[in-house]
């Protein structure tokens, strides 16, 4: 899945906005959405709060959790604990970048979101490099890694299949060595074992 496809699928999640305009019932694939009236806060798929923010039609209302207070509790619960701790919201890195590229002025604080954001990502990406990098050491056959967003997965799948394919391209080249090594003392044994007769 590349990151394109990530994006189709957290645009799905609802986001409040504020619009503008007037309007009915708006009939989707994904269910209805309005009435919409000025003023009134009205729950939207993202991707279509993203267009009228385009737009100019509405205003986002800021999710709970992309207050930077709550980014710290998560943040410094993501520092203490050794495992992935579940996020605020699924594909938070992917919604968040998309509400702050649309609507940097509808977020209170949206430079120390963005910190507080990055900040979160840098340590999780250090402990997936992590749980990799025991993982191939540890010879494993499968893994299970609790709380991980698919975009953060999709940072390391490509380097997973090359570097099994590198341990496993040594271990036959080992394997083959050790091999022609006994093939060999045993050839050699044999011949010694004639010779003394």
């Amino acid at each position: 899945m590349d990151p394109g496809e990530i994006e189709f699928l957290a645009e799905k999640e609802s986001i409040e906005v504020v619009p503008n305009f007037t309007h009915g019932v708006m009939h989707l694939i994904q269910g209805d959405v309005g009435p919409f009236r000025p003023g009134l806060p009205v729950s939207v798929p993202l991707w279509l709060a993203v267009n009228l923010r385009q737009r100019q039609r509405c205003r986002l209302v800021r999710p709970n959790w992309l207050a930077v207070d709550r980014l710290e509790e998560v943040r410094d619960q993501e520092k203490e604990e050794a495992f992935f701790t579940e996020m605020p919201t699924s594909n938070i890195f992917v919604v968040a970048n998309l509400i702050l590229d649309v609507a940097t002025v509808d977020i209170e604080k949206a430079d120390e979101v963005r910190t507080m954001l990055k900040d979160i990502w840098d340590i999780r990406q250090a402990k997936l490099r992590k749980s990799v990098d025991d993982f191939i050491q540890g010879g494993f056959l499968h893994s299970k890694l609790n709380h991980l967003q698919l975009i953060e997965l999709n940072n390391v799948r490509p380097l997973l299949p090359h570097a099994f394919d590198q341990i496993n391209r040594l271990n036959l080249a080992t394997a083959g060595a050790r091999r022609s090594t006994q093939s060999s003392n045993s050839s050699r044994s044999f011949l010694t074992n004639s010779l003394s007769y």
